[in-house]
């Protein structure tokens, strides 16, 4: 397709927060300035593109925040953009500031909500993957998801301190909706007993027989990671499970939960996102139009956003061998 000629572009998060989306802002307003653009933030997701709040920045709007968890810019929820009307207001809205095209920074929901109103208003939209899940296809890692690992990892490794001084087996919690990509980095990091992720359903007795052996080794402490959204079970219900076979243990459950997701971003968190908030710009400048931006073995790739959000991110094996054998 042809490069339209783009004047202005808003930004916008959407979905769930994480560490970096302030730091992806930054990146592609400095890239807007950079080649003469007017660059608009669009407050609250969808809803507010929808409630035309709807704001121009200039460089004070991103003073200080690369270092920030969240968002200034905040995110939410919209059901009304998911209906034909709602998308109709966020177009006028849109068209009412001269705005030519988006960058939509946020999971699989805000990317394909990019595509779907490209589809049927020609928006030119490049969506960044800011999601700590790390479950979008057409990039290594997404934005945030280095940081979330290395919360989970601090956290455990306090749990770590108290599960050996008293013996006792702890089952924690991480997130990562329907993806294990989380609990496998934190639970190499941590020396975890077991992984347990949606992408594998592991047997009650082979956890029992694995916990069984390490108490014959004399362990000092056990902790099992359970991602959440598992087959097996949320972390209590396992540790439910797992206490019918091991009575004798002493057994407590943490859930991390949203503690993951704020925090100020790694070193690697902020570079992700700050080539990737240039590359969204220089994109949509070169005519790049509904794909999501990459970075794949370190070079900035462009994806189909369908593709993107439809193809599965499949867990690394090689990971999983190796976790095995580390917590034998």
């Amino acid at each position: 397709m042809e490069p339209k000629n783009i004047k202005k572009i808003g930004v916008l998060t959407s979905g769930g927060d994480s560490p970096g989306m302030n730091a992806a802002i930054r990146a592609a307003v400095r890239a807007g300035f950079y080649y003469g653009l007017e660059m608009y933030g669009i407050y609250r997701g969808y809803e507010g593109m929808i409630q035309n709040d709807i704001k121009k920045l200039d460089s004070k709007n991103i003073t200080h925040v690369l270092e920030r968890g969240g968002t200034f810019l905040k995110s939410a929820r919209s059901e009304e953009f998911r209906t034909p009307e709602g998308r109709k207001k966020a177009y006028d809205n849109l068209m009412s500031h001269g705005i030519d095209a988006l960058v939509v920074i946020g999971g699989d929901g805000s990317l394909t909500g990019a595509h779907l109103f490209y589809q049927e208003y020609g928006i030119p939209a490049i969506g960044l993957p800011g999601t700590i899940d790390n479950d979008l296809s057409g990039t290594d890692l997404t934005i945030g998801f280095d940081t979330a690992c290395n919360t989970a990892i601090e956290a455990i490794d306090k749990i770590r301190d108290t599960a050996t001084s008293h013996d006792r087996l702890f089952f924690v919690e991480v997130m990562g909706r329907d993806a294990g990509f989380i609990a496998i980095n934190a639970g190499i990091g941590s020396a975890a007993a077991a992984i347990l992720i949606p992408e594998r359903k592991t047997p009650i007795e082979t956890l029992v027989e694995k916990l069984k052996t390490r108490t014959k080794a004399k362990k000092s402490s056990n902790i099992v990671i359970v991602a959440e959204g598992g087959k097996s079970g949320s972390a209590q219900e396992i540790a439910d499970k797992v206490k019918k076979h091991l009575p004798y243990y002493d057994i407590k459950v943490t859930i991390l939960g949203h503690l993951q997701r704020g925090g100020a971003p790694t070193s690697f968190d902020r570079l992700l996102a700050s080539k990737l908030g240039v590359a969204a710009v220089e994109g949509l400048m070169q005519g790049k139009y509904d794909v999501m931006a990459g970075m794949i073995n370190n070079k900035i790739v462009y994806t189909p956003i369908v593709k993107a959000i439809v193809d599965d991110k499949e867990v690394d094996d090689e990971d999983l061998r190796v976790a095995n054998i580390l917590s034998t």
